[in-house]
């Protein structure tokens, strides 16, 4: 016994000398500042900062390798006392919020009945979920039950809707999900991302130059968040005030709702939100990344370069807007007519962009007051090029240079600049696009009496809108179809006093697709006029390309003086130099102008910040998700497309005032419920029946801009 008490001490004895020699040898020092820091964690352990628990995020600020502002929980207070613990400032970073990607899973056709555990997880394994949609949420609420801070609820819908307030982008719900419905990203992540093949997209939304949500934003307008309506327009379109009133809404061509009756009338709604915040008085917040430090010089300030400037500040970078015109807008101030589009409503929206911090100098035309080694030496780290398309093209004929002949644009541009340009008692425009058309409603506005428009083929070919040509219509516009100018007629004093055209008969398809139009001998014929304004075109005016040989020697254009960017990231043949907008597409719609803004702003961003100038692999561009279209939409009660309110015909053309006017909010509310709620395969066809329900507060109306 006694012996045995003896080994045991001995043995004690020799473990705690080989267990304290083994202390120093393998001792470790921990930073006594990890432990501070830790403590000025929330203690969640969420995972939100990106590293495994709130331990290691104190590591990696210990070690530098995190800011102490990582604690997305914590909040402000949390980040002020880690940066006091490290004798530092607190570190800039932009939130982290929970989105939900789907709303309408619920409304999917069942493959089976399922009847098992209530777990989102437990039914995926089986086939994917017993939803016919693939990709929508399977409505068990796992995410729900998984988020520690009362942030997500299942709707009265069905599906798990988010309170922005709660959020604190921790990632739970969207590691649990099985169909990544749910996603936790910055503002700057959703800039970046573009339409994917796997995202949930309705028809409409596929359509959209610009990547709205639209079936997002209308749901919005239906439940009275006006202002939920505007950020969801804005985070893709800055531009939503300009573009509710020009935009020939070709997202309305795939809407289900057009199968069975009228598409919805998403552009009329998206004018309506973006009416409601500027009649409101006050601006609504846009987020915006931390400073990059980075510098963008943007040449022009039309449509393409202020998305590009508006979505590259939001990134964070400094930006300049050079402008060669007295004011920003571009083709928005000098092209599009003041009955259109109001200077009021225009200067309201771009000073809205300017507010974010975005300098802008006017009356610098590229290569004569500035060029590229004036951009570097400003040090500039990368260049947009939005120059838009402003050379009007020639009808190469006898007459052309007679006075009372002009050109389309520079017509309309000397118009907006408030020249008083004279007129005669008639005029002949020709063209068929929307500057043709744009000539001929101004000139009815001005007083000229006769207006005739000539163009070559039918009006079935007119590539203008169809609303704009039928206004012209209802205006007094005279069209003249099958016709091709010979030349223009003047009198002894060199003014004009005629127009020489052929008529035309359309034989065999041509390039486009449309029948060729070919004259028909020995038709000619005389129109009188005192005016005449071509309009059959425009291109952009590259003539700096050779006067900037040496400097812009890498460059390369097209046969149409467009810049040759690479269409997916619009990156030109010099890397820091990139285009969108008409300079890289030619003349265009304002919708694709602003989708190519953002698109550049995103190669832009990766290139200053040193990243593979690259597109998504799996980035949806032109075709359309075939699953998506559909032959017929069961359970329609058709109802009536809320007509466009308009001034009459009678008073509109006696002023420049603007003709098309807002939605009433009660329109808007029984438009919105016309809506089918689309996704990828599904709709709602309980909120088609053409009732819109109780009402929310109709009594107040927006003021018409």
């Amino acid at each position: 016994m006694v012996e045995g008490t003896i080994f045991m001490l001995a043995l004690g004895a020799v473990c705690g000398i080989v267990l304290g020699a083994a202390s120093r040898i393998f001792y470790v020092w921990e930073d006594p500042r990890i432990a501070q820091v830790e403590s000025c964690f929330a203690g969640a352990n969420c995972g939100g900062c990106g590293y495994a628990g709130c331990s290691a995020a104190a590591v990696a600020v210990v070690a530098g390798k995190a800011q102490p502002s990582v604690c997305i929980v914590g909040g402000p207070e949390s980040a002020q006392s880690a940066a006091e613990v490290m004798g530092m400032e607190v570190g800039l970073a932009e939130p982290l919020k929970s989105y939900n990607t789907c709303t309408g899973g619920y409304r999917a056709e069942n493959k089976y009945l399922y009847a098992g555990v209530k777990s989102c997880r437990a039914q995926a394994a089986i086939f994917g979920g017993q939803r016919d949609c693939s990709v929508g949420c399977l409505g068990f609420g796992d995410c729900v039950r998984a988020c520690q801070f009362d942030a997500l609820k299942m709707g009265p819908l069905g599906y798990p809707v988010v309170d922005k307030e709660k959020c604190v982008g921790c990632g739970v719900c969207e590691q649990i999900c099985p169909k990544s419905v749910m996603e936790v990203r910055t503002p700057s992540q959703r800039i970046l991302h573009f339409n994917q093949r796997d995202d949930r997209l309705a028809p409409c939304r596929q359509t959209c130059p610009a990547e709205i949500d639209i079936p997002k934003y209308i749901t919005q307008i239906r439940e009275g968040d006006y202002s939920g309506a505007v950020d969801t327009i804005r985070e893709r379109n800055p531009l939503l005030l300009a573009c509710g009133r020009v935009c020939p809404h070709p997202c309305e061509v795939n809407c289900r709702r057009g199968i069975e009756d009228d598409p919805v009338s998403i552009n009329q709604l998206k004018r309506f939100a973006a009416d409601f915040e500027m009649n409101s008085g006050k601006r609504l917040s846009v987020p915006m990344a931390p400073p990059t430090d980075k510098r963008v010089a943007v040449v022009g300030g039309g449509p393409a370069g202020l998305t590009c400037a508006f979505f590259l500040r939001r990134l964070g970078h400094e930006v300049t807007i050079f402008e060669a015109m007295p004011k920003l807008g571009g083709m928005l101030r000098y092209g599009i007519p003041e009955y259109r589009l109001p200077k009021k409503v225009l200067d309201w929206e771009i000073e809205g962009i300017l507010d974010l911090g975005i300098e802008s100098k006017t009356d610098m035309k590229f290569g004569k007051d500035f060029d590229l080694n004036t951009l570097d030496s400003e040090g500039f780290d990368a260049v947009f090029m939005g120059i838009g398309a402003w050379k009007d093209s020639s009808l190469r004929v006898e007459g052309e240079q007679l006075q009372g002949c002009y050109t389309g644009i520079d017509f309309l541009s000397r118009l907006a600049e408030g020249e008083a340009i004279p007129i005669g008692r008639s005029a002949v425009i020709i063209g068929g696009g929307n500057t043709a058309i744009d000539c001929t409603r101004n000139l009815i506005r001005l007083g000229v009496k006769e207006v005739n428009l000539v163009y070559r083929r039918t009006r079935k070919e007119m590539p203008a809108n169809p609303v704009e040509i039928e206004a012209a219509e209802h205006e007094g516009v005279k069209f003249q179809f099958l016709a091709a100018p010979v030349r223009v007629v003047g009198d002894d004093a060199g003014v004009t006093t005629h127009l020489e055209y052929l008529k035309m008969e359309l034989g065999e398809p041509d390039a486009s697709g449309r029948r060729r139009p070919v004259p028909i001998e020995g038709s000619e014929s005389l129109i009188e006029t005192d005016m005449v304004i071509t309009a059959i075109g425009q291109s952009p005016d590259i003539s700096f390309v050779e006067s900037m040989q040496q400097q812009l020697a890498e460059l390369k254009t097209t046969r149409w003086n467009t810049f040759d960017v690479d269409p997916a990231t619009l990156q030109s043949t010099i890397p820091y130099l990139f285009a969108a907008g008409d300079a890289a597409t030619g003349p265009s719609l304002v919708v694709d102008a602003i989708g190519g803004g953002r698109r550049a702003a995103r190669s832009i961003h990766q290139f200053v910040m040193d990243q593979p100038v690259v597109a998504d692999p799996l980035e949806l561009q032109k075709d359309l998700i075939s699953e998506t279209l559909f032959d017929q939409v069961e359970g329609i009660v058709k109802s009536q497309r809320a007509p466009m309110p308009e001034l009459p015909v009678a008073e509109r053309i006696q002023s420049f005032v603007e003709a098309d006017q807002v939605l009433s909010e009660q329109a808007a509310l029984g438009e919105s419920n016309r809506c089918l709620h689309c996704c990828l395969t599904c709709y709602d066809p309980d909120k088609a029946s053409g009732d819109i329900g109780v009402i929310k507060d109709v009594s107040r109306e927006p003021e018409v801009a």
